[in-house]
């Protein structure tokens, strides 16, 4: 059995959004085919994700000197827990789907936040004297993305920064197998927008059999 994070961003359901549409037809079509499989969704507008401040800082600071837990402030307590429990949830997972819109050519704050959370030496990544090194070799991820206009190809090709950063990061974490799935143009080409939409349905159905 395994363990998926459905990791959505956005603050629309699949009604109105169409990556979380097509997320929703790739998740529901996965658990069909895995229903023994645990499915986790976790919505980042609805989580409570901790940006790293001074307070996350000052608590990482005081346990990396010797100090115990109770030597830190209620905040600091407060953040450092939290951050703790979203990489504990994030490393204890087999795969992982991630769901988003290109907004400004990336994605929500609150998914930088949350990758900010997960970024861990010694939990996702360890340095060595060679340089970083991934921990995640285990693990597969996708990421589903709706472009208002075309960025696969042509002149904004080159301007997405979302689908290219999960990328990096996956990479720096040692994840072999990483794939997106865009639903792009139906802002561009309103009158193909249904069409577009529903090819990437068909498209999301057809690799959650494979995922």
């Amino acid at each position: 059995m395994a363990k998926v994070l459905y990791i959505t961003a956005h603050p629309h359901d699949d009604t109105l959004s169409y990556s979380m549409a097509v997320g929703k037809a790739f998740i529901d079509t996965y658990k069909e085919a895995n229903p023994s499989d645990e499915i986790v969704h976790v919505d980042l507008y609805k989580e409570h994700i901790p940006h790293i401040d001074a307070d996350v800082f000052s608590g990482w600071g005081k346990l990396q000197t010797g100090k115990g837990f109770d030597e830190l402030s209620e905040e600091e307590k407060g953040k450092v827990s939290r951050l703790s429990e979203l990489t504990e949830q994030f490393i204890g997972a087999d795969k992982y789907v991630f769901v988003t819109p290109l907004w400004n050519f990336s994605f929500p704050p609150v998914m930088k936040a949350y990758l900010d959370s997960v970024a861990v030496a010694g939990k996702t990544f360890k340095y060595t004297a060679e340089g970083p090194v991934g921990l995640l070799t285990d693990k597969k991820a996708i990421h589903i993305q709706a472009r208002g206009g075309i960025y696969s190809e042509g002149p904004a090709a080159g301007m997405e920064m979302g689908h290219r950063y999960l990328t990096v990061l996956m990479q720096f974490f040692g994840v072999p197998s990483f794939e997106g799935l865009f639903v792009e143009g139906h802002a561009a080409m309103p009158d193909k927008a249904d069409q577009i939409k529903a090819d990437a349905i068909a498209r999301a159905k057809d690799k959650a059999h494979t995922f």
